[in-house]
């Protein structure tokens, strides 16, 4: 983990700003990041030990006036043993947004470059502050609950992953190995990180122009319905989410006079390197 979250701070010391340095930076936060986020499911019986499960689902009841509002949608919507076109297009944007939050800094650099730094701040940000939730509070999602008696209500259905059982069909023979590599901690789901960082993305979407703005939006609220759908988030867990973006959004100006004292500080490594 050390030599990970100290990776993205080195580039800066060794290379000219530019393009491929930017893209460095943004990846070796990532590979720091999914380190974080994976660590604590390599002893999964330990994490199951502490994980929390009890407070999601009774505020879940508390906002479904009874009924957990995944269950509710699931009762209303889907019919067991099929997966319908609606839920495939839910699935399809739960799996789009792997690329996504990049995506939307690949646009933010392409059309606002003098935007990108700060947006790319925020947004890892996200990921990187939702990793510490993860290794503190480690809170189980619907499906997993589900899928281990926890919802004992008399009214509570099994909860379905419409992911899992549509996954195979679509991906065919890559479905195994990508559910290996992209599913490396089941025991993450509070806040969620999906919904955080695409609000994020909607926001500074929102900030290069209006026509973005509204795709980051409904592309963000699609996602919303999605996860709580699918049964991969409890509605707390969005609330959750959003309200971590909004607070790094507040913060967020308090913190960039720091932000530049330690981009000039690399700055000047670089050049102290250089010349050495």
């Amino acid at each position: 983990m050390a030599s990970a979250a100290l990776a993205p701070l080195t580039v800066p010391t060794l290379v000219r700003r530019s393009f491929a340095r930017d893209v460095a930076v943004c990846a070796l936060n990532m590979w720091a990041y999914i380190a974080a986020y994976e660590i604590p499911n390599d002893d999964p019986e330990r994490l199951a030990e502490r994980t929390l499960v009890s407070y999601p689902i009774a505020i879940d009841r508390a906002l479904g006036l009874g009924e957990l509002p995944t269950l509710r949608l699931q009762r209303a919507f889907s019919r067991p043993g099929q997966v319908n076109r609606v839920e495939r297009a839910l699935a399809l944007s739960h799996w789009m947004w792997f690329a996504t939050p990049h995506a939307t800094l690949a646009y933010v650099r392409w059309r606002r470059p003098e935007r990108f730094p700060a947006a790319a701040a925020r947004m890892y940000a996200v990921f990187d502050t939702g990793a510490v939730f993860y290794w503190r509070m480690p809170t189980a999602p619907p499906w997993w609950a589900s899928a281990r008696g926890q919802l004992t209500s008399t009214r509570d259905i099994q909860v379905r992953r419409m992911m899992i059982e549509y996954g195979p069909e679509f991906w065919g023979d890559l479905w195994a190995p990508l559910y290996d590599f992209l599913g490396g901690n089941p025991l993450a789901a509070m806040p969620s990180l999906h919904f955080a960082t695409s609000l994020m993305g909607a926001h500074l979407l929102s900030e290069v122009g209006p026509v973005s703005g509204a795709v980051g939006w409904a592309y963000a609220l699609w996602l919303g319905l999605a996860l709580v759908y699918l049964g991969e988030h409890y509605l707390v867990d969005l609330l959750g989410g959003a309200a971590l973006t909004e607070a790094i959004r507040a913060v967020a100006p308090r913190a960039t006079p720091a932000a530049h004292r330690l981009a000039g500080l690399l700055e000047r490594l670089r050049v102290l390197t250089e010349g050495g």
